[in-house]
Order: C-alpha cells, then structure tokens, then sequence
C-alpha cells in the first residue's frame, strides 16, 4: 500500500503490524510538495501498491475515469486508528486482486 500523505500515521501503524507492507508519500520524500493525486496514482501504480487515502472524492474521480491503478482504498474518517486498520485490513484481505478495483470503507 501507498499512503497518501493526508492518510493517519497511527492506522498506518496499525496496518503495518497486522503485517501490511505499507509504505508513505513521506517515505519517499513527496509529503508536503503538492503532488497532485493523479501522480500519486501513477506512483502508486509504478511501485503496484494500492493508494490509501481520505480523498474520497478525487481518487473516485481518478477511478471513474478509467486511470490505470493498482487498486484504491479510499476510505472515511475515523478516530480510532485501530478500528479502522481492522476494516481496512478485513474488506482487502478478502480481495485477490486490488487492481482496478475501488475499495470504499466507511466509519459505521
């Protein structure tokens, strides 16, 4: 996974100890620079990782218009890092194949 940069650091903690090979656009140096969404879908594709993200609605969009992607989680806030690691981690391991597909987790 590649975690857009406005993504939780602790569900990203989380993620990587339910043994999640995550990575963020800090990580690789691109946190604060503007890095427009469309680059961070390439990116995300040129290292096939999914993207992990709050910006539903742009990363929707992206998928809507046909983008090459290795897949998108786009998902709602939640304030329970834990929580939402676990549904992250419960709706994509069920999944054999993220790429191409849109994945929505929603806080309940």
């Amino acid at each position: 996974m590649l975690a857009d940069e406005n993504f939780s650091k602790g569900v990203n903690l989380e993620l990587q100890e339910l043994g999640h090979d995550l990575i963020t656009l800090r990580d690789l140096g691109l946190a604060d620079t503007g890095f427009p969404d469309v680059q961070v879908l390439e990116k995300a594709n040129e290292l096939n990782r999914c993207v992990l993200t709050f910006n539903r609605s742009d990363f929707i969009k992206l998928h809507k218009e046909g983008k090459k992607h290795a897949g998108i989680v786009v998902c709602t806030f939640n304030s329970n890092s834990k929580e939402l690691a676990g549904k992250i981690h419960e709706e994509i391991s069920e999944i054999e194949n993220l790429s191409g597909q849109l994945i929505r987790i929603y806080r309940n």
